[in-house]
């Protein structure tokens, strides 16, 4: 198995068995992953230098707009797809292996977790892993402390409120809240603030 084909199969939304050939070949892309972002994460690194490292965990090129604080962390990095004016702030987690998708201007605060993996309910299949992937769409904020759960779209100009658990998609120009997350109001186009 190569990184495309290992691609593939994700985006596939197949289930993932453990201890499988997708399994063992998702255990070197982490390996990859960690020793990425643990240079990522040390000392201080120029706004171009982030840009770089970020580049090569997720195996394409950002645009010179997209800005990380460190410390980012995610386990597999290649599945990870940014647009243009993307900010993402200090001590995020990303579990891209279903594939994370994020549109252009869109800011995600502290702490954010974006997961794109589920495990099989039954306890006897309990390894199987289920990906799918989370989509964010333009204009995006999503607030210090959210967490995404697979699956999930989150429609453009929508605001996922701080602390919020999405479960099921967001619609677009809308702010969620709470835990599940539920539509707190819409937005209307012409605010300012």
């Amino acid at each position: 198995m190569d990184l495309a084909g290992f691609l593939e199969r994700l985006d596939s939304g197949e289930p993932v068995q453990g201890g499988g050939e997708v399994h063992q070949f998702m255990h070197g892309v982490s390996q990859q992953a960690l020793q990425i972002t643990a240079e990522l994460n040390s000392g201080y690194h120029e706004p171009a230098r982030l840009r770089a490292l970020f580049s090569l965990l997720t195996g394409r090129p950002v645009d010179e707009s997209f800005t990380l604080f460190p410390p980012f962390y995610t386990d597999c990095g290649k599945n990870i797809h940014v647009g243009r004016h993307v900010f993402i702030n200090m001590g995020c987690k990303f579990q891209d292996q279903g594939g994370i998708y994020i549109g252009d201007h869109v800011l995600i605060g502290h702490s954010v977790v974006l997961a794109t993996l589920n495990h099989a309910m039954a306890p006897r299949d309990r390894s199987t892993m289920l990906p799918a992937p989370i989509r964010i769409g333009n204009r995006v904020w999503i607030g210090s402390g959210a967490v995404v759960l697979p699956g999930v779209t989150v429609g453009d100009g929508a605001v996922v409120a701080a602390g919020a658990v999405v479960t099921r998609d967001v619609p677009e120009n809308t702010v969620v809240g709470g835990v599940p997350a539920r539509i707190i109001r819409t937005i209307q186009k012409e605010e300012t603030s």
